[in-house]
């Protein structure tokens, strides 16, 4: 009786090994099979991802690009000489604007809106990004990384993630609303 016992325990054993061997090279293969199928169809990476890259050269210190966009008083200033701010209504909503990580800013009358990820001051700002057109909930990331160029600053600045379509009205609205003015 002991040796069915043990053989039944072998036996049983066996098969649920088989049995989940048998689910996991199932699932595998269906799992494969639809990966293939995907990526077969799209494999997952945007191949139109636009991004832009821009590196414009001031003849001011870092503390003064870092304060020009980080505070509101000097950010109008320059803003006032771009394209965006002509015809502009002077009861717009005021810009805000802050040094501190994680606050919430307002820029071009609320057109532009977002928040600060990362502020290392004098050296880089890391902003989600969003213009007022966009779908609820869409974010962009831009990158101010600050680079000492002679007794000037040149800022290295990507965006990235905004909606398809759009990068060449925000490449021109960096340079007639940031670099320009």
């Amino acid at each position: 009786m002991s040796d069915r016992k043990d053989v039944r325990l072998t036996f049983n054993a066996a098969t649920r090994r088989q049995m989940i061997a048998g689910a996991a090279v199932a699932l595998g293969g269906i799992a494969v099979g639809s990966i293939d199928a995907w990526a077969g169809a799209e494999d997952g990476i945007s191949h139109t991802a636009e991004s832009i890259h821009q590196e414009p050269v001031f003849k001011a210190s870092r503390k003064h690009v870092y304060e020009a966009l980080t505070d509101a008083k000097q950010f109008d200033k320059v803003v006032r000489l771009g394209v965006a701010m002509q015809g502009m209504s002077t009861g717009a909503k005021p810009t805000q604007v802050s040094g501190e990580a994680g606050a919430a800013f307002s820029l071009f009358g609320g057109y532009v809106t977002g928040r600060n990820v990362e502020l290392v001051p004098n050296e880089r700002i890391v902003q989600a990004w969003r213009a007022g057109g966009w779908d609820p909930g869409i974010y962009s990331i831009v990158k101010f990384e600050l680079t000492e160029q002679g007794s000037g600053t040149k800022i290295v600045f990507d965006h990235t993630g905004f909606p398809e379509g759009k990068a060449q009205h925000l490449a021109d609205g960096w340079k007639g609303n940031y670099w320009e003015p």
